[in-house]
């Protein structure tokens, strides 16, 4: 009995330890979702603008990774000669030397693609902690703040990481912790304790439109990038990361669930943009680096393309090659001491 509940206690100490160290932060993100709720009461939309600030800050770091995407593209024909070269397992370590060399020397990663994937797990479980916070029941009686001027004097609702005089706090005792938003609670999950099947459809809706969310940028991704092809344990962690967030999104609360849709979508949008925007730059390049045709050179081959005239001479004057005659010699020309023979020969006469 003993040993079994050790490990529990060990757990709920680290849990507890790791807790205290990002209390800062829990605080920062509830103040300010608690700062957009009192301009717009509404948590739905609370928790969409507080995911448009979160997003904005991860934006260069999106730059950042797309670009590494593209580079690793063009790294593909240096890339597949280091595996011809060093073919077979006996040369796999020295392969891996070289391209990591490769790597180094160009400044690209090869993991930089998944970056914006990965980087989404921090702020899933902060706001999945800062939801269970502002949603936190207890079974004593806690005093009702005066600043929320509510009838009643008691509440087991004790809302943390905000002031007790914001409006969120004020609402969420209210409610009884119940963050009621278009009709359904953002505090539960989607197998909560639902009063009906038909209540439960927009929370399994919600897991549905992440899932194919994620799997939509993840197949955008690796259509722009086939760097990542020629990895196939990379590919294949693509392929199953949308099947492991749906474990996950059926564990948290549809507050959070809000968070990955509109953050899916703002990245979805930011990736086709950067892409379209890097393509377009490397057309002008492209267009930029091709010679140009000087308008003397473009006289000269309107002139080269010009048909000659019918007395076989070219506009300069000079005799073209088909004044010849139909035997193919050239013509004789007349000797002036000749004519003037003939012409006494014919006085003679």
């Amino acid at each position: 009995m003993i040993t079994a509940t050790i490990p529990t206690m060990v757990g709920n100490s680290i849990t507890h330890s790791i807790g205290q160290i990002f209390q800062p932060v829990f605080k920062l993100f509830a103040t300010v979702l608690a700062f957009i709720y009192a301009v717009i009461p509404n948590y739905a939309i609370a928790i969409t603008i507080l995911t448009i600030l979160i997003m904005g800050a991860l934006t260069p770091l999106t730059v950042k990774s797309t670009k590494s995407m593209i580079a690793m593209q063009k790294l593909q024909p240096e890339i597949k000669k280091l595996q011809q070269k060093y073919k077979g397992a006996e040369n796999r370590a020295q392969m891996n030397e070289e391209l990591m060399r490769l790597y180094k020397e160009e400044g690209v990663s090869p993991a930089g693609g998944c970056l914006p994937m990965f980087i989404q797990f921090p702020f899933l479980i902060i706001l999945y902690d800062i939801i269970r916070g502002l949603t936190n029941v207890t079974k004593e009686n806690l005093p009702v703040p005066q600043a929320c001027h509510l009838a009643i004097q008691t509440t087991h609702v004790a809302p943390r990481y905000i002031p007790n005089t914001s409006k969120m706090y004020c609402n969420l005792v209210a409610s009884g912790g119940k963050m009621m938003s278009f009709g359904i609670d953002l505090a539960l999950k989607p197998f909560s304790h639902h009063s009906s099947w038909f209540a439960a459809i927009p929370f399994f809706a919600l897991v549905g439109i992440a899932v194919v969310l994620q799997y939509v940028q993840m197949s955008r991704m690796n259509k722009r990038n086939s760097a990542n092809q020629t990895n196939s344990q990379m590919q294949t962690l693509q392929k199953f990361m949308p099947i492991i967030f749906a474990y996950i999104y059926f564990l948290i609360p549809a507050a959070v669930l809000i968070y990955m849709v509109v953050s899916s979508i703002i990245r979805i949008v930011t990736q086709e943009a950067i892409f379209r925007s890097l393509e377009t730059t490397s057309a002008r390049s492209g267009a930029k680096a091709s010679p140009r045709i000087t308008e003397g050179t473009k006289k000269s081959k309107e002139a080269n393309d010009k048909p000659l005239p019918s007395n076989g001479t070219s506009p300069k004057g000079q005799t073209s090659p088909n004044s010849e005659g139909a035997s193919g010699a050239p013509k004789p020309s007349a000797n002036p001491s000749t004519r003037s023979k003939a012409k006494r020969k014919r006085k003679d006469r």
